[in-house]
């Protein structure tokens, strides 16, 4: 299990600054797949063999999201869901977003008709 993934998002109470550049880039190496937007927020699509299996995928990322109390934006369709992660209240990046994608990522190798990057 990657280190980030054992950690558990800490609620963010505002007046934190957001992540830069040399603070997100070691956390964005341990986060496959994942693309860093404008030092903004985290994006990644998944793809699925149908909407079966995306919308399993989208009922696993919300049952995290509500234990780790962080909300990402999910869009999906059929074959696909898209997963946009960062901190509201700062309109930005912390560790937290990087814990959350971490725990996204090991959850959907679990979803049946999963369908791995090639």
């Amino acid at each position: 299990m990657p280190e980030l993934a054992r950690k558990s998002c800490v609620p963010c109470k505002g007046g934190t600054p957001p992540l830069t550049g040399a603070e997100i880039a070691p956390l964005i190496t341990q986060v496959e797949g994942w693309e860093v937007v404008e030092e903004h927020h985290l994006c990644k699509t998944f793809r699925f063999k149908d909407f079966s299996a995306s919308l399993d995928f989208v009922n696993r990322v919300g049952a995290i999201a509500e234990q780790e109390g962080h909300h990402p934006d999910i869009c999906f369709g059929w074959g696909k869901a898209t997963v946009e992660i960062w901190t509201h209240k700062i309109n930005g990046l912390t560790e937290s977003d990087f814990i959350l994608a971490a725990k996204v990522n090991e959850a959907v190798v679990a979803v049946p008709g999963f369908r791995p990057p090639a």
